[in-house]
């Protein structure tokens, strides 16, 4: 194994780990902190990448198709809250089962404008080409992926942290007959905070769009590394989400590159052991 492959199997590793961290800080968010079962996540996803795909090739710019992803991502999210969620609050199957309606529903409505074939979203002429990282050439735009990723935690980190409704969301979370006592609107902000899970959802289709591509099934295999990320980290846990996205990354990186038959394995084996020994994940906040 020389130091070439490895630099470039951690860059990999890094890189993609950082668009799973997109796909499950809101993800956390919304199973995590409102403990809402909400499988329709990875399907929010591939229909931001689509909005943003069909703006990209209308002749727009790549910045205004990001924009108007995460606004459709943002309103579907809002929708499916206010219309279907909120009528089954608590009832965990009840909430499983309607996600995944809604997303066979969509994805299928997906396939049927869209087509089957993998599409990539073209990135600006800024973000593509190779750059030189310890050497080694390597994709610009896998790197912005990072750097997307390193503002999304930060901005994440200070609201949760540092500001009011931060506080608020916390406090609804752990005592939510104490919050609502005190004259403030819980399901509102809860809608809130479901919306903003899934503008970072819609984000993330449109990164992984540019930098993997679109299909029927990216959206269930999207939501598969999204739930490893939160079993691995902990429901409701930022630094999980941090440790889970690398660690799902880098295991996915180096398990395909080595043992390509048993990739899935390298990935489920460490998951199964960690929900075996730790049930709440590395970081998952205790009920």
């Amino acid at each position: 194994m020389n130091q070439t492959f490895v630099i470039l199997q951690v860059l990999n590793g890094v890189t993609f780990g950082s668009l799973l961290f997109l796909v499950a800080s809101g993800f956390t968010l919304i199973f995590g902190l409102m403990r809402v079962a909400n499988l329709t996540h990875g399907v929010l996803y591939l229909m931001a990448g689509y909005t943003a795909l069909t703006i990209v090739r209308g002749g727009g710019n790549f910045f205004l198709a990001v924009l108007a992803a995460i606004a459709v991502a943002g309103v579907l999210g809002l929708v499916i809250e206010r219309t279907l969620l909120h009528r089954v609050r608590g009832n965990v199957l009840s909430e499983v089962l309607m996600t995944v309606g809604i997303g066979f529903i969509l994805a299928d409505l997906a396939l049927m404008l869209f087509g089957g074939d993998p599409q990539t979203i073209r990135a600006p002429a800024m973000f593509t080409g190779t750059m030189r990282i310890f050497g080694v050439p390597y994709p610009r735009f896998r790197l912005v992926t990072l750097g997307f990723a390193l503002a999304i935690l930060a901005g994440l980190w200070i609201v949760q942290n540092r500001t009011r409704i931060g506080a608020i969301v916390r406090a609804g979370v752990d005592d939510p007959e104490m919050v609502s006592a005190l004259g403030i609107n819980l399901p509102l902000v809860f809608t809130g905070v479901f919306i903003v899970g899934a503008m970072l959802a819609g984000l993330a289709g449109v990164i992984g769009g540019s930098f993997l591509s679109l299909y029927r099934g990216a959206d269930s295999e999207i939501l598969l590394f999204g739930l490893v990320v939160i079993i691995i980290g902990g429901m409701g846990s930022l630094e999980g989400a941090i440790i889970g996205s690398i660690a799902v990354g880098l295991l996915d990186a180096f398990g395909k590159s080595l043992v390509p038959e048993i990739s899935y394995f390298t990935i489920f084996g460490p998951m199964a052991i960690i929900l075996a020994l730790r049930p709440r994940g590395l970081f998952g906040r205790k009920d």
